[in-house]
């Protein structure tokens, strides 16, 4: 029998593509058994199979969220909540102690990154305060704002990349090349791709007369990749970089694991910085001269988390056993694995 209790996880965004995958590394941990109840805005038979339990639950900006998954983890005495969506931070750290009076651990980290890296221009203002390297960078609050926070970052000279500053999971994301027509759009770039015209965006931004929060910033033409890690109060326990060979979405379809010191020591001095606690995913891309450049932090685990499990770094489980207070092993990676992501059929009656 397995010295280690056995538990109950809750999962967020259950019905994400990259769910199987984290399934597999709470199911696979090689320790305890776990039951894995998962949570979404939209119940979904074909997950019935994945699932010890699965609940449909309203959206994270939906006053009643948490209290809708402290009832669920009473009915299903969860132990763990894991947190996949970086709306529903916030909301779980306000009603942590909810949770601690249950006996329940959640997978949040401090308030300090949290607030710092959500905002994706303030997260740019506080590494610049740092003195750590960050791509060029101007504010736009309104439309009329574009051109001169374009020509700020360096357009027309050279491509500039133009984001909503809270959003994720690629939304509100636009490239502008100046040496790409409306023609090498249409018919160069795939229906996926971020390319778009100066024109076109201004054009879409003039439809409201509000817009949310936008940033221009220097385009970096490199590779991307990410550090994924585990930190105790700034200072790092576990982490290991992801080479995205190809990325749909933001979501890597095909990766590599590789040791890249530059990635590393930037991630040390910002977990350091930041005092950040728990798990975050460190996202970089290549500039001009061949440097990685941290574009952005997501404080909680992220998606592409099995790669890192084949490597040796079972990260979410780990996670877990930081929780509860566990010894955690040394761990030595296995640098080179690689994936691809391939679709994988589910059915229901």
């Amino acid at each position: 029998m397995s010295e280690f209790k056995n538990l109950t996880v809750l999962l967020s965004a259950c019905g994400a593509q990259f769910a199987p995958g984290l399934v597999k590394c709470l199911k696979d941990n090689g320790e305890r058994e776990i039951r894995v109840i998962g949570i979404d805005m939209h119940y979904d038979p074909t997950l019935d199979g994945l699932y010890d339990g699965i609940y449909e639950v309203p959206a994270a900006s939906d006053p009643k969220y948490i209290d809708v998954i402290l009832d669920i983890c009473k009915k299903e005495n969860v132990d763990v909540v894991l947190p996949f969506m970086s709306a529903e931070l916030i909301p779980l750290l306000d009603r942590k102690a909810d949770f601690y009076k249950l006996g329940i651990k959640v997978a949040v980290g401090d308030r300090k990154t949290i607030e710092t890296t959500i905002n994706k221009y303030n997260f740019y203002a506080f590494l610049k305060e740092q003195g750590l390297k960050v791509p060029r960078f101007h504010v736009i609050k309104k439309a009329s704002e574009l051109k001169e926070a374009c020509e700020a970052v360096g357009y027309p000279e050279y491509p500039v990349c133009v984001k909503a500053t809270e959003l994720s999971g690629s939304r509100g994301i636009r490239m502008i090349d100046p040496s790409k027509s409306r023609f090498d759009i249409l018919f160069g770039e795939k229906p996926n791709s971020f390319f778009t015209s100066f024109e076109d965006l201004q054009a879409t931004l003039n439809e409201r007369p509000e817009i949310p929060e936008m940033m221009a910033m220097e385009y970096l033409p490199g590779e991307e990749g990410s550090v994924d890690l585990i930190a105790d109060h700034g200072k790092i326990v576990y982490m290991c970089y992801r080479e995205s060979n190809v990325n749909l979405a933001s979501i890597p379809q095909a990766a590599t694991l590789s040791f890249n010191k530059e990635a590393y020591e930037i991630a040390e001095s910002v977990v350091k910085a930041l005092g950040l606690d728990g798990s975050a995913d460190l996202d970089f891309k290549y500039d001009r001269d061949g440097k990685p450049v941290l574009m952005e932090i997501n404080p909680r685990i992220a998606a592409t988390m099995q790669i890192f499990k084949e490597g040796g770094l079972n990260l979410p489980y780990l996670r877990i056993k930081q929780l509860l207070g566990e010894e955690l092993p040394k761990i030595d990676i296995k640098y080179g694995v690689k994936m691809k992501r391939r679709y994988l059929e589910m059915f229901t009656k």
